[in-house]
Parts: C-alpha cells; sequence; structure tokens
C-alpha cells in the first residue's frame, strides 16, 4: 500500500434521546439530548474513523470496536480516533485533511466548532487548518429534522510519509 495519497469516506447516524450527553467531535455540547450508542456514541468521531480505515481498505469502525464487545461499552471515541490515527501511522501515512459535515437540527453549533476543530486536530497530531467542521440542518425534513436524530458525513486525505 504505497499510493502517495489515500481518500476515504465515513458516515455515521445516531438517535438523540433523553437522558444522554451530546458529545461531538470530542466535546460535550449542552442540550437536552444526547446521542445513544454503544460508545460515547460521537458520530463525528466515528465518521472520521471510517474516513480513515476506509482510505486504507482497512474496513469499518465496528470491525475493529463492534458494539458486542463491552470492552467498548461507554468508551470515549477520542480513544478510537486515536487507535484508527495509529493505523494510518503504521500504515505509512498521515492526515492531510479532514472535511466533515453534520447535520443536525438543534442545538446550533456553530459556537463549538472550533473547539471540535482543536480536539480532533490534537488527537490526529495536526494543524486546526486541516481540519474543517461543518454544521447545518435539514430544514425540517426526514429524521434529523424531526429531532430524532443526526447524521456526520466526513471524508479524509491522508499523504505517504516520506521517510
Amino acid at each position: 500500500m504505497n499510493n502517495s495519497v489515500r481518500i476515504g469516506f465515513g458516515y455515521d447516524v445516531h438517535a438523540l434521546d433523553y437522558g444522554r450527553k451530546l458529545v461531538l467531535g470530542g466535546i460535550e455540547i449542552p442540550f437536552d439530548k444526547g446521542l445513544v450508542g454503544h460508545s460515547d456514541a460521537d458520530a463525528l468521531l466515528h465518521s472520521i474513523c471510517d474516513a480513515m480505515l476506509g482510505a486504507l481498505a482497512l474496513g469499518d469502525i465496528g470491525k475493529h470496536f463492534p458494539d458486542t464487545d463491552e470492552n467498548y461499552k461507554g468508551i470515549d471515541s477520542k480513544i478510537l480516533l486515536a487507535e484508527v490515527y495509529k493505523l494510518v501511522n503504521e500504515n505509512g501515512y498521515t492526515i492531510g485533511n479532514c472535511d466533515s459535515a453534520i447535520v443536525i437540527q438543534k442545538p446550533k453549533l456553530a459556537p463549538f466548532i472550533n473547539d471540535m476543530r482543536s480536539s480532533i486536530s490534537k488527537i490526529l497530531d495536526c494543524s486546526i487548518d486541516q481540519i474543517s467542521v461543518k454544521a447545518s440542518t435539514s430544514e425540517r425534513l426526514g429524521f434529523v429534522g424531526q429531532e430524532e436524530g443526526i447524521k456526520v458525513m466526513s471524508t479524509v486525505l491522508l499523504i505517504w510519509k516520506m521517510n
């Protein structure tokens, strides 16, 4: 696997429900609902994991961290992202850039975007300028618009590390 660049795409969906924390990009966001999942359900970090794994043709997050494994119950998704990035490095690559789009009706995420970018850049050992996070609503359409869940898409560019 020695292409100079590799591109990956990731996608994740989680339901919103009361009694859970809303964690996105490793940042806790004040809201009356949170994401439901086996881990902390950080859909942004999960989509980035899937994008990196996809770029390297290494499967998906469920293959590496199955929700049937109690070791991952409630786990902080920053740990999962760090583990996936370790695989990226072990395969001879580093981050070129990452671009993510979060689709959520509420809450408004603009005040938290830079904190998310900073959190992700620290985990991926890169400049904040290499991390883009955008947020949008679905104009009240579908499960996102009805405030039942969230969806996130991410694309990453991995660059071969010249030794």
